[in-house]
């Protein structure tokens, strides 16, 4: 195995060769508009996948691949003349799918922009079912009447008297703390 470094600097070599080489020496009619996207390396050196678009319609595509896989032999020749590898790689082209994931892209979100349009517009205009805030409690002031004890003596069988209660005040008062 090559380090990545190697092969990374000879499919950027490979790149440049194949884009010039495009650009002046292939005269085929069917040959579009080709931008050379990127080119990967395998590991040993003996492979090149390159990627490629083409500006055009689908019939234009398919012309340039054809004229791409006819002048594979062409251009493997020229790689194989302008690099210091002691093997040449074989070359594969690979249509790229840029244009078609860019427009997807766009799409989704074109319509994510128009979502949160809609959700934006529905929230300035909406209103609440309920409470603003139901968890929300209004803070009630307690009077002095939910502090008397009168109702709850109602189980004993002898109701004191009000000497009684007081009575029972001094002791509990006059008694010291247990366990201090």
């Amino acid at each position: 195995m090559v380090d990545e470094a190697r092969a990374r600097k000879l499919a950027d070599r490979i790149k440049v060769i194949v884009a010039k080489k495009l650009e002046r020496g292939v005269k085929d009619p069917r040959m579009g508009f080709v931008t050379i996207t990127d080119v990967r390396v395998t590991g040993d050196l003996q492979h090149a996948s390159i990627f490629y678009t083409v500006y055009g319609t689908d019939e234009e595509r398919a012309d340039s691949a054809a004229a791409l896989k006819s002048a594979t032999g062409m251009l493997r020749t020229e790689v194989g003349k302008n690099i210091t590898s002691r093997l040449t790689p074989s070359l594969e082209f690979i249509a790229d799918g840029i244009p078609e994931n860019a427009k997807l892209i766009d799409s989704l979100l074109t319509e994510a922009r128009t979502r949160d349009a809609e959700v934006e517009s529905l929230a300035r205009t909406g209103t609440y079912a309920g409470d603003a805030d139901p968890y929300v409690k209004p803070r009630v002031i307690a009077d002095e009447d939910d502090f008397d004890d009168d109702d709850d003596d109602d189980d004993d069988d002898d109701a004191g008297t009000a000497d009684d209660a007081d009575e029972d005040a001094e002791n509990h008062e006059a008694e010291p703390a247990k366990g201090v």
